[in-house]
């Protein structure tokens, strides 16, 4: 008998960071998205226009659409307070364990949701705070870790893997739609929180904090993504420059374009259902599916316009702030362009999707834009940055519910809606124009250390 034998095939360790990547921000986005769906079946009907009985689904609060907007806006309270913090605890203790062990807890609250419903809705504010808290270290942890592995001309790729958060939203809203159909709301928690779990299981088996650290890499790959890197990303624990960086105007052309990108998606994130459902008329199931749309058409577009980049880098067509600025239209420009069209032809319930659709697909450019510029200016404090611009951004988080509440409170129609969508359009385009002026994508002076050895070299790629 002849035994033949396989040759082993070695998949790049970085390939595997980069898919855990995508996993981590799926399971971060199950457990941020699912109250925008579930809390439908939660609450009474204050919507004048629907007369038949809501369905049952589990016992029904009589929460007024500011406690909605509360309760929806709380996690985004306790996220951006580890926001900054999340960054430096990554950069000095890994970000592979920082980011676990926060997730496997947010796991357990997700799970006591009900509970803390039928307490009050004081108790869930309390349980959707604590989650933000503990989840404010994903994108920092997330940086840190693609500052490490990521080698230049395959950022965008690794940049566009955080885009398993958007995935997270194209799932979680129709799945649970199905699971509280069939089983109740109290069974979406509980479903959510088994995947978190077992998301994190997979996460500590698969990841290390660097190539250094990983126990199964291959030599070659390893000496090829340190030489890429070169000098620019060092291991040493620092501390942050926080007087140069918040000095440094290229930062703060960040800073805006940043919360201009997540004032759109918050605001998707948290009104979109309550929006198809209540305003439009769509059942359950079909808010969770149709309101899942634009995320993934944002996630696709993601990958494509972050190829699309590193090809361009490839082949230095284009200097990397050029690149960052002309990738703004796509990101930025485009996306507040269709809002505020959506202002005005949204009546028409697949003519509001549509745009909706176009509108946050653009967005996916983000990944090239506001979601890399970070690694740009300073790879040594990636995390850090990225903290910083997302503790601001997260405002929007809890601002967009309020605004939403403020134009809905007495009537929840249409109509209400038109000023909360030429709002979004414009914190949308506004912040791009700032940063056509003042971004920047070179590597900053203040992210230099002292002692550095060593120079970029030119390696043959693994």
């Amino acid at each position: 008998m002849v035994f033949i034998t396989l040759p082993k095939i070695y998949v790049p360790r970085r390939l595997n960071v980069a898919i855990m990547l995508f996993v981590g921000c799926f399971v971060g986005y199950v457990m941020r998205t699912n109250l925008s769906i579930n809390i439908i079946a939660m609450v009474e009907n204050t919507n004048p226009n629907i007369t038949i009985p809501s369905p049952d689904y589990g016992p029904r609060y009589n929460w007024t659409q500011n406690d909605q907007a509360l309760l929806l806006g709380a996690y985004f309270y306790g996220y951006m307070l580890t926001s900054i913090p999340g960054g430096i605890l990554a950069e000095n203790f890994g970000g592979t364990r920082v980011l676990g062990y926060s997730f496997l807890l947010t796991g357990v609250l997700t799970a006591l949701t009900p509970a803390a419903a039928a307490l009050n809705k004081w108790a869930v504010f309390a349980l959707r705070f604590s989650q933000g808290f503990l989840q404010g270290v994903l994108y920092p942890c997330c940086h840190n870790l693609i500052s490490k592995w990521a080698p230049p001309d395959e950022k965008g790729k690794f940049v566009a893997s955080l885009m398993g958060g958007t995935f997270g939203t194209v799932i979680t809203w129709p799945v649970s739609g199905l699971i509280i159909q069939a089983l109740g709301w109290h069974w979406a928690f509980y479903v959510a929180a088994i995947v978190i779990l077992c998301g994190m299981i997979l996460w500590f088996i698969f990841v290390a904090d660097n190539p250094a650290k990983h126990k199964t890499i291959s030599a070659e790959e390893k000496q090829y993504i340190e030489k890429s890197l070169g000098a620019d990303v060092s291991n040493k624990n620092r501390i942050p420059p926080y007087w140069s960086i918040m000095k440094s105007t290229p930062f703060w052309g960040l800073i805006l374009l940043h919360y201009g990108s997540m004032w759109g998606l918050f605001f998707l994130l948290t009104a979109t259902p309550k929006f198809l459902s209540e305003v439009l008329g769509f059942n359950l199931s079909s808010a969770g599916f149709i309101a899942s749309l634009p995320h993934l058409v944002r996630m696709l577009g993601a990958f494509a316009f972050g190829s699309l980049a590193d090809w361009i880098r490839r082949r230095d067509w284009l200097t990397v702030t050029a690149m960052r600025k002309i990738f703004c239209i796509p990101s930025h420009i485009l996306p507040g362009v269709f809002l505020i069209i959506l202002a005005y032809f949204g009546k028409d319930p697949y003519v509001s999707v549509a745009l909706m659709t176009i509108s946050l697909g653009f967005n996916g450019a983000a990944s090239v834009t506001n979601l890399q510029n970070s690694q740009d200016l300073a790879p040594n404090y990636a995390g850090t940055l990225y903290g910083i611009i997302n503790f601001l951004g997260t405002t929007s988080g809890f601002f967009s519910p309020m605004l939403v509440a403020a134009f809905t409170e007495e009537n929840n129609a249409i109509e209400q809606w038109h000023w909360v969508f030429i709002i979004g359009g414009l914190i949308y385009i506004i912040p791009a124009l700032i940063f056509w002026l003042i971004g920047s994508g070179s590597v900053q002076e203040w992210n230099e250390l002292e002692g550095k050895e060593g120079e970029k070299t030119t390696v043959d790629k693994i």
